[in-house]
């Protein structure tokens, strides 16, 4: 497994991080919290030690299970989860909410559901537009002065949201969607990187895409939200998809490798990325994603793995082009 400073000075990281979302059991299928259990130490035995959730995750429950995991382990793991995100009395949508006294509640509590005294990285989920974002720092600053925070990070916040953040006291990491078939967050890889910012990729084998499991479009239960967070499970752009993945299974095959571990490969080698998360339900899962921390793309390899990927831009585009044709 490779490691690697997380910001500036800071410390280090595995680069293939434990993305614990699914574990919530209400957004990726069905899950067994004792198989959840055992992927968390099955990675923390394969050399990762950053492990993500948050609160929003199944209403703290994805915490819970994580503080089971980590039980008589925490020292093993580098402890990250978020606050900022509920949904509304109604239950009707999200509500975001980074007030002092909203994110030092949401911070007790997750202290609580993770068995823990401390975070290691807290981080925004989502940024809040009607609070200013000095007021939210100055909070997590007091928190990191108590001892029960280490470290900050910003999650799905845009570059103009990240440069007033850094204007007021900069994180030392940022959480974007970036994978092989989710590049729009290139410009804040390039700024952190120019800052000396931490960067967790999250989504880096695209909802499981990018894991070749899937050869025809899948049918998700109505409570995994696979299908409405990524846009890639209905054609036509499975079909444009599953072509790149192809690519990426033939690499994986001459190396052997699964051929998730091409993708997370790929993302470990964009300049710029600290980390990429990637979810586990299994023990198996957690054991493939950790081998995949040792894995490199050979010059020629990442090459053809970008004619592919601009072809697929060229058969998106021209699709978009019909679309306004008719």
């Amino acid at each position: 497994m490779k490691y690697r400073s997380l910001g500036t000075d800071g410390p280090k990281v595995s680069a293939v991080g434990l993305g614990t979302w699914a574990m919530a059991g209400n957004s990726y299928g069905k899950v067994d919290d004792a198989e959840s259990i055992r992927a968390i130490c099955r990675a923390l035995e394969e050399g990762i030690n950053l492990v993500d959730t948050a609160a929003s995750y199944g209403g703290g429950y994805s915490e819970k299970v994580v503080g089971m995991g980590l039980k008589g382990r925490r020292q093993q793991a580098f402890l990250c989860t978020k606050c900022g995100i509920h949904p509304n009395k109604e239950r009707t949508a999200l509500e975001y909410d980074l007030k002092p006294e909203s994110i030092r509640g949401e911070l007790e509590n997750s202290l609580k559901n993770l068995q823990t005294d401390y975070i290691d990285l807290y981080q925004f989920h989502y940024p809040d537009p009607s609070t200013p974002i000095a007021e939210s720092l100055g909070e997590l600053k007091r928190l990191r002065e108590e001892g029960k925070i280490r470290y900050i990070g910003l999650s799905n916040f845009s570059l103009e949201q990240i440069r007033e953040a850094v204007s007021v006291w900069k994180p030392d990491s940022v959480q974007v969607q970036f994978s092989l078939l989710e590049q729009s967050g290139r410009e804040i890889l390039h700024y952190c990187r120019e800052q000396e910012i931490g960067v967790l990729t999250y989504g880096s084998i695209a909802g499981g895409m990018l894991s070749g499991k899937f050869q025809e479009p899948p049918v998700f239960q109505p409570q995994d939200t696979r299908e409405r967070f990524y846009p890639y499970f209905k054609e036509p752009a499975f079909s444009r998809c599953r072509r790149l993945v192809d690519v990426l299974e033939e690499i994986a095959g001459s190396h052997g490798w699964p051929v998730s571990a091409a993708a997370i490969a790929w993302v470990n080698q964009q300049e710029g990325v600290t980390c990429a998360l990637v979810g586990a339900k299994t023990p198996l899962q957690a054991s493939a994603n950790a081998g995949a921390g040792d894995c490199e793309l050979k010059e020629e390899e990442l090459k053809k793995i970008e004619r592919a990927w601009l072809r697929l831009q060229d058969e998106s585009a021209e699709t978009v082009k019909e679309g306004n044709e008719t």
